[in-house]
């Protein structure tokens, strides 16, 4: 049967680990132009000082040891793989919790959060799922995984494991789809939670007239980094098939396209990616990337949502309790979210950056069982 929940465990062949090293050690390095650097993208220097150490010095069956230390599966769903981990609270009464990542995110991103919020006086049931056409899950079946598509299949999941009532985080494209999980199954998602949120302009000029000279600076911010740093999103959303080429051929273009993101992203205080983020943690969310060949497919969820007219379109307010942290490299304004979303908690921080889960774990944590296990979804 299509529904059945089948065992998985992470065993990339060691043909794979042969393959990416000798591909990384004759990388055609691309020539600098003298006396640039970040502001033009990943400097080749640290991008070849990055892969050697990829090729030469990073312990994958390490790394995959960590991701089969906690039980994981693989369902079909609406014909797509889905692969999640399971994790499951000594105490029962637990509060089911769905965790979803962004992009150039994956499941690596929630390893230091199982530990915590399994445990403790308010733990949570985990399911940390692989995005369909991400990580383990693997390429897409076919187009039309638009976001509210990738939200019913995860509401599905939920319910194939016998949750009825669940709460939802998500950060990044997480972030877009947590919101619509609720809207799929309003009766069995208890709340909402994300961070990464992007809110746009709406129609309404009293919400604009309203907005505080702060907030008016995070939407101009926000216009910034889309025409400063948008340019993956463009390609990944317009000709996804074309930077496919690249990415699936080579692995340091694919350790370009990804570590330039956990350079622009996180906390502004970093003056590295592995400052903010642990080095090793980076390279197995790239290697998950590389071995599991889902650059393209990821990268076609951009095309899909770009051209989902009812992800754009005007919708009515959604009913679901949503809490929205807030970190230091985020966009997000509460008056623009409020239009969208029933927000009755907005938290912000003073330290930390885009990937959360990565970067301030115990923040983020903090403000998961605020939210979910403390009454904070009746706040205002």
């Amino acid at each position: 049967m299509t529904n059945e929940i089948q065992p998985y465990r992470v065993q990339i062949p060691q043909a794979d680990l042969d393959d990416l090293h000798e591909r990384l050690r004759r990388t055609r390095w691309a020539p600098e132009v003298p006396g640039t650097g970040w502001e033009r993208g990943v400097p080749t220097g640290y991008l070849r000082e990055l892969a050697a150490y990829w090729a030469d010095g990073f312990d994958w069956r390490a790394q995959e040891a960590a991701l089969n230390a906690y039980p994981q599966f693989t369902t079909t769903v609406d014909g797509a793989q889905v692969h999640f981990l399971h994790v499951r609270s000594a105490e029962p009464g637990a509060t089911p919790l769905l965790l979803l990542h962004g992009w150039p995110g994956s499941v690596v991103e929630f390893l230091d959060l199982i530990g915590p919020l399994t445990g403790g006086d308010e733990p949570f049931h985990l399911v940390i799922p692989s995005l369909p056409g991400y990580g383990f899950s693997g390429p897409l079946p076919g187009p039309g995984w638009t976001d509210g598509r990738t939200a019913a299949a995860l509401a599905e999941l939920m319910s194939r494991l016998g949750y009825d009532r669940y709460g939802v985080q998500g950060g990044d494209v997480g972030a877009f789809i947590a919101p619509l999980v609720g809207r799929a199954a309003p009766d069995a998602v208890i709340g909402v939670h994300v961070n990464g949120l992007l809110t746009f302009p709406g129609g309404d000029p009293a919400v604009m007239g309203a907005l505080s000279e702060a907030e008016r600076g995070r939407l101009a911010g926000m216009k910034e980094w889309q025409e400063k740093l948008g340019a993956y999103m463009q390609v990944q959303g317009t000709r996804p098939q074309t930077v496919a080429a690249a990415l699936h051929d080579s692995p340091a273009g694919q350790l370009a396209w990804i570590v330039e993101k956990f350079k622009d992203w996180t906390d502004p205080a970093a003056e590295l990616p592995e400052d903010a983020v642990d080095r090793d943690r980076i390279l197995t969310d790239v290697s998950v990337y590389w071995f599991t060949g889902t650059a393209g497919s990821a990268a076609h969820t951009y095309y899909e949502r770009f051209n989902d007219f009812t992800m754009w379109a005007p919708k009515e307010r959604g009913k679901v309790p949503t809490a929205v942290a807030v970190f230091p490299t985020d966009f997000s304004v509460r008056p623009l979210a409020d239009v969208v979303h029933n927000v009755v908690r907005w938290t912000e921080f003073e330290r930390g950056g885009h990937f959360a889960a990565l970067e301030t774990p115990d923040l983020l944590i903090a403000d998961l069982r605020a939210f979910f296990n403390s009454g904070g979804r009746g706040a205002s």
